[in-house]
């Protein structure tokens, strides 16, 4: 028991000390101005329909399942992370700490939900995979901006004060197990490598 408590408080201690420099000192005018765009869901609005009118222009009803797993994940996600296991554990947002109150780095609204983990990184971590997992044979290098995609949200979250290190990386695991279980549940069935794209004949 001893020892778990030990593992516990070095976890806490590099979780605050990682936020620390991440939320308070590695800042500038520049990324405050910057980053909240990162983590801002209407930032991303024209991303999310490219690639839904892009599958169903492209892969005709197997496009549109692929939707409709698309945002299954991102429900999926999203429910776990807010509805499930915030609700277990009830962290309080670093913005929200009234111990980090001297030293927190906040630009956005706090907000009043709970922060491990963070629905944000789940949630994108989730889409990530699904999209480079179920379209890495057709897009072969997807992995590289779907992943960097993911992370910057989640570091933004961090950055903005709303949440620790610990909540994003625990979320991003989360998610790639999501991501991972319905591109897999998608395979059973579709797969968009066997398929050419739908194109327009004259």
């Amino acid at each position: 028991m001893s020892a778990l408590k030990d593992i516990q408080d070095i976890l806490v201690h590099a979780d605050y000390t990682a936020w620390y420099y991440l939320n308070s000192v590695w800042t500038n005018h520049f990324l405050d101005t910057f980053i909240p765009f990162l983590r801002n869901q209407w930032t991303w609005t024209p991303l999310y329909l490219f690639l839904l009118i892009f599958m169903l222009k492209n892969w005709g009803k197997t496009g549109a399942i692929w939707c409709i797993f698309f945002l299954g994940t991102f429900a999926l996600c999203d429910q776990i992370s807010a509805s499930v296991i915030k609700e277990i554990f009830h962290r309080t947002r670093p913005c929200n700490n009234p111990q980090l109150a001297s030293v927190v780095h906040i630009i956005v609204p706090c907000g009043s939900g709970y922060s491990f983990p963070s629905s944000h990184a789940t949630n994108h971590f989730g889409l990530a995979v699904f999209s480079a997992l179920t379209m890495q044979k057709r897009i072969k290098w997807i992995w590289y901006p779907a992943i960097l995609w993911a992370a910057s949200v989640s570091y933004a979250q961090v950055y903005v004060g709303v949440h620790f290190p610990l909540d994003v990386t625990c979320g991003a695991l989360l998610g790639t197990a999501v991501g991972m279980i319905t591109a897999r549940l998608f395979h059973l069935r579709f797969s968009l490598a066997e398929l050419a794209f739908v194109r327009k004949t004259d």
